[in-house]
């Protein structure tokens, strides 16, 4: 037997690939299948079943176009309602994989449709357990994510979730391996830990949820201090529930090479956001005009599609060379389908042709100190506010990037602002979209926080109850 975790880091998820005795599963496969293909034909297996947790939220899963390659049939937990041919199973339901078993456990309440899929080795001992969204380490999935049609507030879910928990899953034995579908840094959950394995016991005695002492401080518990799911989570779902176009398909209309000329004509009648996937620095020193940098080194995928939002969008890409089918395959993950080709020869292709380019206004932190010296300047923080609270420049604004799209309607253009983030990955972000849409009153801090933190420049760890900045309220 043989059960391996393919973690993706960008999207902080987790596919497991397991094999016994010439026969395999996979459990929430990455919508790009070859690499699974190549994996079965290099074992020499068979993919017996693909097991989906849930209608995944956060990224487009590979069950549609695997079970299509291969031939496998696709198997959810009651009630999944899936638009295609799928294996709806009961709850305590037995699969076989070589000398292997994987039990179906319902365990609703991140959704209603999740399970966890318990795994038997040959010798019937209960080995791993992999708990999709339910369980994470550290914490539970969000029970906020219901699909509009089964009209189910959170706090029942949450109940739900708590049922899941507390009948099903606590109950298991302390050696079982927990092996959850995401890790730190999923917008799935709130307080999740860096580790991607971990034994049932060790979260029985640090899983802040699995240690509520009723279900009325569970459901308080875990529905406190949840952010505004994306938007672009309910689209997702759509595609994992109805299926999709063929990554294939994708991958081959995205690789499409403009010229400069070309790349300039598609974009003024086409509709398409320019999207540039290089460096932030090498962003801000000169692009093509109206462009949006979203750095492929970067969380990329989760924040194209929380800022981008429309799945539906026609994008036009700008990378460095031999980056583009990387672009193109990381935002296939969260459903963008629709990127229509790159420009042949990237950035330098376009600055050779002789045609406009713009830049950001940046300085250096020492810079920032030196200019806001007893002044009474405007100052926007575009971090968590998390990050917010733990310490930021005195006097400072928070506006959390992934809110760009509502607080941007309360700039004021006429006032200048300071603009800022951690190292500069997203403020960067934040300026593209600024100027894209007409913005040029900003000057952002090259390094971000962690530059100005090396300065005199003075600092507070509190939330700043003085809201001067008009422009922001």
């Amino acid at each position: 037997m043989k059960i391996e975790q393919i973690y993706t880091g960008c999207l902080a998820q987790g596919a497991y690939y397991i094999v016994s005795e010439g026969e395999a599963a996979i459990i929430d496969p990455l919508r790009e299948t070859q690499p699974y293909i190549e994996r079965l034909e290099k074992d020499r297996v068979t993919l017996k079943y693909i097991f989906e947790t849930h209608f995944h939220a956060d990224f487009v899963s590979g069950h549609v176009g695997l079970s299509k390659k291969t031939g496998a049939p696709i198997v959810y937990g009651p009630p999944a309602d899936p638009e295609f041919e799928a294996v709806i199973a009961e709850d305590g339901q037995v699969f076989e994989i070589g000398k292997i078993k994987i039990k179906v456990l319902h365990t609703p309440g991140h959704t209603m449709e999740s399970a966890s899929f318990l795994l038997v080795d040959e010798n019937g001992k209960e080995k791993a357990l992999f708990s999709g969204d339910t369980l994470f380490l550290g914490d539970v999935g969000r029970p906020d994510l219901a699909q509009k049609e089964e009209s189910v507030t959170q706090e029942e879910l949450a109940g739900l979730l708590y049922d899941s928990l507390y009948q099903k899953i606590l109950s298991l034995n302390d050696e079982i391996t927990v092996c959850p579908a995401h890790g730190a840094g999923s917008a799935c959950g709130k307080n999740m830990q860096k580790e991607t394995v971990d034994t049932l016991g060790n979260q029985k005695k640090t899983n802040y949820a699995l240690n509520q002492k009723d279900k009325e401080s569970f459901i308080k518990a875990v529905t406190d201090g949840l952010l505004p799911p994306p938007a672009y989570f309910g689209m997702n779902v759509a595609m994992n529930k109805k299926g999709y176009i063929s990554f294939d398909e994708v991958l081959a209309k995205g690789l499409r090479a403009f010229s400069p000329e070309e790349f300039e004509e598609t974009a003024e009648h086409s509709g398409a956001l320019i999207l540039d996937v290089r460096n932030h620095d090498t962003f801000a020193e000169s692009f093509v005009p109206q462009s949006v940098n979203i750095g492929l080194e970067g969380d990329f995928a989760p924040w194209a599609g929380t800022l981008i939002a429309d799945v539906k969008q026609p994008i036009l890409l700008i990378t460095d060379e031999n980056s583009e089918e990387e672009a193109v395959t990381r935002l296939s993950r969260v459903g963008f389908d629709y990127v229509l080709g790159f420009l042949k020869g990237g950035f330098e292709a376009w600055k050779n042709s002789g045609k406009e380019t713009d830049t950001v206004s940046r300085i250096s932190a020492q810079q920032f100190e030196n200019e806001i010296k007893d002044k009474n300047v405007n100052i926007l923080d575009v971090r968590k506010e998390s990050e917010y609270r733990a310490e930021h420049v005195d006097g400072a604004y928070n506006k959390p990037l992934a809110y760009i799209n509502e607080w941007i309607l309360q700039i004021d253009p006429m006032e200048h602002f300071y603009l800022h983030c951690a190292g500069g990955y997203r403020s960067m972000m934040a300026a593209g979209i600024l100027q894209a849409r007409g913005f040029r009153n900003f000057t952002e801090i090259k390094g971000g926080f962690n530059a100005v933190s090396k300065t005199g420049v003075p600092k507070s760890n509190f939330v700043c109850q003085r809201k001067r900045y008009t422009q922001f309220k």
